[in-house]
């Protein structure tokens, strides 16, 4: 006579299968959890790539350039009258690249205004070196703060070190402008803003988890902007 696995109950039932039945319960168990497993893990990335796109859209180039450059200029010339050589500077550094930029995308020439092809960025780098420029000779001829103007100047050479390691590798703008701006209104204005550099670090760290750039690239923008300030050893 062949085996059986069927056995009977108290009363008399029978109970065959009855752990293939918890087995199949445990499986699914199992399966369930992993599933819910991956669905809070996706959860928590996609909070984590919402926050970041958020720092980087609030803390671009353009919105620091703006809020920056004012204030460098008002510090510069110790009252009001500082305001209008601000606001020249953030035009030239910040809305007039900003522009041009916006003006390509809808031509379609990149997708967006993280230019996320590093063969693409050099015409946006010319632009700045002309904006700055002309902003630089403007300050010139006016009289300018001695302070705003040394800080276009530097933008200026900081442009051309950016647009020099962009031929062989993608370092990032953002993190280099974020880093320039609480430098520079760290001289400028006062120590104090160095507390601003977590601004910087939350800017480098959303390029990083949006993957436009790796940790190496951010530290280096943001070493790059720092170095701005030495244009203030020749004043």
């Amino acid at each position: 006579m062949s085996g059986t696995t069927t056995e009977h109950g108290a009363d008399g039932s029978r109970t065959a299968g009855a752990g293939k039945t918890d087995e199949i319960n445990t499986v699914d168990e199992t399966d369930v959890t992993d599933v819910a497993d991956v669905a809070i893990g996706r959860g928590r990335s996609d909070r984590v790539t919402s926050l970041a796109r958020a720092v980087t859209e609030v803390f671009q180039p353009r919105n620091l350039l703006l809020v920056g450059m004012v204030g460098i200029g008002l510090a510069a010339a110790g009252d009001w009258t500082g305001l209008p050589w601000g606001l020249l500077a953030a035009l030239c550094a910040g809305i007039v690249p900003a522009s041009y930029i916006e003006w390509e995308r809808k031509r379609g020439t990149w997708g967006d205004r993280h230019v996320v092809d590093r063969t693409k960025r050099a015409p946006i780098f010319f632009v700045i070196l002309g904006s700055t420029g002309a902003g630089s000779a403007v300050m010139v001829l006016g009289g300018a703060p001695t302070g705003i103007l040394v800080t276009m100047l530097s933008l200026w050479g900081m442009t051309i070190g950016l647009l020099s390691v962009n031929t062989v590798w993608k370092i990032s703008v953002d993190a280099a402008v974020a880093s320039a701006v609480v430098a520079q209104l760290a001289v400028v204005h006062s120590p104090w803003w160095l507390i601003a550099y977590a601004l910087t670090v939350a800017v480098c760290w959303s390029r990083v988890a949006l993957r436009y750039h790796t940790a190496g690239q951010t530290i280096a923008g943001a070493a790059l902007g720092a170095a701005t300030t030495a244009a203030f050893l020749f004043v």
